[in-house]
């Protein structure tokens, strides 16, 4: 008798999902094999680079190194959930007005640690972002354009939080 694989049930892009799916598969494996979620790329494998960056609940985590049904009846959110051409999220587009990608291979983790901070600190500083993006590798070398990036972010988001000045 063949055994059925385990039962997973999660939110991913705003889309409830629900399938069998095998014990040992990663959070990655889930949304690049079966869903077809190319956002969040296969680095090293071991959660250290940041490419497979993802927010689980709002928060960034490695889908690398996260076991799917470790994430049952949460909300998923990659980089196609984020926002979408046309309807960028604030970092997404800021990332395409400072020409922060070289490569891009590094870019969904970056954006998507960029943007679960603003999303918690909207007025980040640059000290702030450097440390929030010093797990996220780029062999490009385009760091500068990403810190100006996520600043740019930082500043415009941190704007409309700011409580209007009395008149």
């Amino acid at each position: 008798m063949i055994a059925s694989l385990p039962a997973l049930a999660l939110t991913v892009n705003g889309q409830p999902f629900a399938g069998e799916v095998p014990r040992q598969a990663s959070l990655l494996h889930l949304l690049r094999n079966d869903l077809g979620l190319n956002g969040p790329k296969y680095g090293c494998g071991l959660g250290q680079c940041g490419a497979c960056t993802v927010h689980v609940d709002g928060i960034a985590a490695r889908a690398c190194v996260i076991p799917a049904h470790g994430v049952a009846g949460r909300c998923i959110t990659t980089l196609e959930g984020l926002g979408r051409r046309g309807h960028f999220h604030p970092v997404q587009q800021a990332f395409e007005e400072a020409q922060a990608a070289q490569c891009g291979y590094c870019l969904n983790g970056m954006v998507m640690q960029a943007a679960a901070l603003l999303a918690r600190e909207p007025q980040a500083d640059e000290a702030r972002i450097r440390s929030e993006l010093s797990g996220n590798l780029c062999r490009c070398g385009t760091h500068v354009e990403i810190l100006r990036a996520v600043s740019l972010a930082a500043a415009r988001l941190g704007a409309a939080e700011a409580p209007e000045a009395p008149r």
